[in-house]
């Protein structure tokens, strides 16, 4: 090959290069993932929704605030991303949402979680069962609560509901990675809250308390017993290798880790619990597994933590102390595209405040324009990658 067909087929290997960088960047739009906020001030509620810039991490607002049920007070998406469930306290119900080409949703179905004035939701990593958390069985305002369990169909629908009973005010929930356990956070009484623990029937989805916990009794009459949790938990979150897991106590202003053991117990980790700001009402753990980030409600801050991955041991990040976020952030959420832009939904100036994460330090610095300006009362938020990213394997 001569010096002149080298350099031809140099040239038009650059070319067809650009070209094919410029169509991944028209077909990406420069939009890294979507954020869904949920918003209560009107009735119906609303849900915003935004597209992250992929160098930037700035949101703008695509479509419109689209309506979801009487006060959203939480959401999840399914693994995929294609798919968001809203819960609905005053209407007890759970809202599915498909994520469309352009990123806004569209309203498909409406169901009834069976139980009253639901709390919180969480999806299995499979994406095979919804859970949603009851304050009371459906029909009733006194007694205990009850889980509502769905099983999701191959389009994204729900199931039948199922009820599992629980404690008298469960108000978090989260799911396994890997060895199919399911934790609630239970407000249990106004000075002491438990972790109840179940392992999951992966056919069903049903519910079988471990032994650490007991459950006596019917759905709005049971007493029950689990693992200590402070004196109010908020919010609940389990690590990717599915070794540890991590509670807000509103009360005391402190994250609690835990150690999960054989069978799904729970050990309180010796070196704990672990300051935070000033009532922290939610938590969220980074796509690699190796930081958490709790948001503190009357601090108005988020803040960092490194998890030792030996022991749990929350350290807090460098660069990631009591940063502030808009006033009263109910919400922390950080895209699973590239797991580097980090947002709170902040209720008190219906703000959404974006951060820069640090995935080496776990640091945190203002992203640019923000906070974004939201529809009234924001509740909750989460975000969803734009098309298909490479993902952190965590091996248990």
């Amino acid at each position: 090959m001569n010096l002149h067909t080298i350099s031809r087929t140099m040239k038009l290997s650059v070319v067809s290069l650009a070209m094919v960088l410029g169509l991944a960047s028209c077909s990406l739009d420069y939009t890294v993932g979507y954020v869904y906020m949920t918003t209560n001030k009107s009735n119906p509620g609303l849900i915003d929704q935004y597209a992250i810039d992929f160098d930037s991490g700035a949101l703008s607002e695509i479509g419109t605030p689209i309506a979801a049920g009487n006060n959203p007070v939480t959401l999840v998406a399914t693994p995929s991303g294609k798919f968001i469930y809203v819960v609905n306290q005053g209407d007890s119900t759970v809202q599915e949402f498909a994520v469309q080409s352009d990123g806004t949703l569209a309203s498909k179905n409406v169901y009834a979680t069976g139980g009253a004035h639901p709390t919180a939701v969480a999806i299995d990593p499979q994406g095979a069962f919804l859970y949603v958390t009851n304050t009371y069985v459906a029909g009733a305002s006194t007694g205990t609560g009850v889980v509502s369990i769905f099983p999701v169909n191959a389009d994204n629908s729900l199931g039948s509901v199922s009820l599992q009973p629980v404690g008298k005010n469960p108000v978090g929930i989260t799911t396994s990675y890997f060895n199919h356990y399911v934790y609630v956070v239970d407000q249990q009484t106004s000075t002491s809250g438990m972790i109840l623990g179940f392992s999951q029937n992966t056919t069903t989805g049903a519910l079988t308390t471990v032994s650490g916990t007991s459950i006596v009794g019917t759905a709005g009459n049971s007493l029950v017993s689990g693992f200590a949790a402070g004196v109010t938990p908020s919010a609940i979150a389990e690590d990717q290798t599915s070794r540890f897991v991590y509670v807000t106590d509103q009360t005391s202003n402190q994250l609690i880790g835990y150690s999960v053991q054989n069978g799904g117990n729970l050990l309180a980790m010796v070196n704990g619990p672990f300051n935070t700001g000033l009532y922290p009402a939610n938590l969220t753990i980074d796509p690699t597994g190796k930081l958490i980030y709790v948001v503190n409600y009357n601090a108005s801050s988020v803040q960092g933590y490194a998890i030792d991955s030996a022991t749990g041991t929350a350290s807090p990040a460098v660069g990631a102390y009591a940063t502030a976020t808009g006033a009263g952030p109910t919400c922390v959420a950080i895209d699973p595209a590239i797991g580097n832009f980090l947002f709170t939904s902040d209720s008190l100036d219906n703000t959404v405040t974006g951060e820069r994460l640090n995935t080496g330090t776990g640091g945190l610095t203002a992203v640019q324009n923000s906070p974004f300006t939201g529809s009234g009362q924001p509740t909750c938020l989460t975000v969803v990658a734009n098309g298909s990213h490479a993902s952190q394997t965590i091996v248990p």
